[in-house]
């Protein structure tokens, strides 16, 4: 795996330095508070995932403008925002292995720099002169906004399906990756075959990230982690291997498990119990299985481009999706 990162990172030196002036430059809030709390978010050691995959999408289809790495930074803006606010939602501790923003600026400056964030994001967006591309993040932004709604209706909830969670996390997570891909085949002007591939590239990885980061809750600690372990199931948020395992399960475990997760103040001895009766009742290959399936599909809908290496990038970027340890 670590080999796997450091080729992608090799390969895309270039593109992630721009990208990293790009989110610098691109910003520019009026007030420095703001500047402190973004930076406190964008430069606290993130991926730069989805603004990559928007600049290696773009290329793909054959659009190597500057103009990529600026509609990039627009995705990063929309992850720093939603993260921003999901913290305060969810009484988040640490972020990235450091305390969250709100921790330090408050609840209140919190959100507005988010909103501030998203503003921003909208207004690179509008910048591109497209009808197309507001109407994507315009959609991203609504179905993110919904699927966090969606998660706290159903906080805490043993009878969550897998169903529901799917739903969830293509609209907290699968979007945005789905976004960053379309979006650089609006502006490369690419054909709708390309489009709909690219499209459907980001959305199956969007699905396995999410289920990947979901397993780390159970089989991290929290120096891998960044934030504290077991810190999804005392928020309340049931994921798939939770979902698995729980109907899986025979009645006697899964009475044990529901009496762990409904327990806000639990063990780390009973958060052991409950990864150990994951694991029994198959939560955790399950979820790998599930993530690679999405992973092979990712890759399949790629197959109407040509090789190259930026394909092979996009694929090696869906290899880590499954294989990462963060």
């Amino acid at each position: 795996m670590n080999e796997l990162k450091q080729r992608i990172l090799a390969e895309n030196k270039a593109g992630l330095d721009e990208i990293e002036n790009q989110l610098s430059e691109n910003l520019k809030p009026y007030l420095d508070l703001v500047s402190e709390v973004a930076h406190h978010i964008l430069f606290a050691g993130g991926k730069r995932l989805r603004p990559l995959l928007l600049v290696l999408a773009a290329k793909l289809c054959g659009f190597q403008d500057k103009y990529a790495k600026t509609v990039a930074s627009a995705m990063e803006y929309l992850h720093a925002a939603t993260l921003l606010h999901d913290d305060i939602i969810d009484d988040a501790i640490l972020r990235r292995g450091q305390k969250v923003a709100h921790s330090l600026y408050g609840n209140a400056v919190t959100v507005l720099v988010g909103d501030f964030l998203l503003a921003r994001a909208l207004s690179i967006c509008a910048d591109s002169g497209k009808i197309k591309v507001i109407h994507i993040i315009s959609n991203l932004t609504e179905n993110m906004s919904t699927g966090e709604v969606h998660q706290l209706m159903r906080k805490g909830d043993v009878t969550l399906t897998e169903d529901e969670y799917i739903e969830v996390i293509r609209r907290k997570t699968a979007v945005l990756f789905q976004a960053a891909c379309t979006v650089s085949a609006v502006i490369a002007e690419a054909s709708p075959e390309k489009e709909q591939a690219l499209s459907d590239y980001g959305y199956d990885l969007g699905i396995a990230f999410q289920m990947i980061d979901d397993l780390f809750d159970y089989t991290m600690d929290t120096a891998e982690l960044g934030k504290e372990v077991g810190a999804d199931l005392r928020e309340g948020k049931l994921t798939i291997p939770v979902i698995h395992a729980l109907k899986q399960a025979d009645s006697a475990d899964r009475d044990q498990m529901v009496n762990i997760i409904k327990n806000e103040d639990f063990s780390v001895d009973e958060f052991k119990t409950l990864v150990a009766l994951m694991e029994k009742n198959d939560g955790i290959d399950y979820t790998i299985k599930q993530a690679a399936a999405y992973v092979e599909k990712a890759k399949e809908a790629l197959s109407v481009f040509k090789a190259s290496k930026t394909r092979d990038s996009l694929y090696d970027i869906a290899d880590y999706a499954l294989a990462r340890r963060l």
